[in-house]
């Protein structure tokens, strides 16, 4: 495998800020594998300790891709001891994007839980805020094609200091976010080859993807590893634009470079240099 030590990942730009087209995820050091229990458990006791996660961020970093998405990343202390031992180790900060559960009960002391929560997330260092899915799809009124009291929460993490986003499980979130003009810079949406987590099928979200008025991150380009890197990544850059993104999560720094390998080859128009599979007996194919 040839090393790319000089070689930085491409950029592009939301809401006035530098961002990595390729961006780190967590669910493979939180622990949410969207297997099984069993495998919940094993990513947990790879990342017992901060070490090796530290070992994913150093292998990002070393491409210039010193961005980090996390579903509650202010509320992950393993996550945030993590992040913080390598930022003080490598003497740079990562650009965090967290994207909060917050409570949007319409009541006044669900609006001050809210506004701590965003604070939180401020207080923790986050750049970007981007409300969960789970808490913006109950904001949804498909009758009206609006987001329900969405730029209050928006107006919160302004004044918090952070750039305001939505994760968009649901893809209206997209639609009514641009045909309402609310106060967003990216948007978080799941995509990939199999269609898993989409509400809808994989055309229509590629469309909505591509007209969006603003950048996109998508998200679980693999399938939550039911695709290979190879089929899963290739598959996604070829089919965003070049202002989109991906978020990928892995379990080790090996499956970091090898993701930051494949998504360079996806771009360049090549194939990647990697090591091959240590299958048992291969044929003469393969070898």
């Amino acid at each position: 495998m040839t090393e790319h030590k000089t070689k930085q990942f491409p950029r592009t730009e939301v809401g006035g800020v530098s961002l990595p087209r390729l961006i780190i995820g967590t669910n493979w050091i939180h622990g949410y594998s969207h297997t099984s229990y069993a495998a919940d458990m094993d990513i947990k006791q790879t990342h017992k300790t901060p070490e090796n996660a530290m070992e994913i961020y150093k292998t990002f970093g070393g491409f210039g891709i010193d961005a980090v998405m996390g579903g509650n990343l202010s509320n992950n202390s393993g996550v945030c001891e993590s992040i913080k031992r390598y930022e003080d180790i490598a003497g740079k900060k990562l650009i965090k994007i967290d994207t909060p559960i917050i409570n949007v009960d319409d009541t006044k002391e669900a609006r001050s839980e809210a506004e701590a929560t965003v604070k939180n997330s401020a207080k923790n260092g986050a750049q970007f805020c981007f409300l969960h899915h789970s808490s913006a799809e109950q904001l949804v009124n498909k009758n009206k094609r609006i987001i329900d009291r969405l730029p209050d929460y928006l107006s919160m993490i302004r004044d918090n200091g952070m750039i305001p986003g939505l994760s968009a499980h649901m893809p209206e979130l997209i639609i009514y976010s641009d045909l309402n003009n609310y106060d967003v810079e990216s948007y978080i949406q799941i995509f990939n080859c199999m269609g898993f987590l989409m509400q809808i099928e994989i055309e229509s979200i590629i469309q909505i993807i591509r007209n969006a008025k603003k950048p996109v991150m998508t998200i679980k380009p693999m399938a939550a590893g039911r695709v290979s890197p190879y089929v899963g990544l290739t598959f996604n850059w070829n089919a965003i634009r070049e202002r989109d993104m991906i978020a990928v999560g892995c379990k080790t720094h090996f499956e970091a470079f090898e993701d930051v390998e494949i998504s360079f080859a996806a771009l360049e128009k090549r194939l990647p240099d990697l090591e091959g599979r240590g299958s048992p007996n291969k044929t003469d194919i393969i070898k």
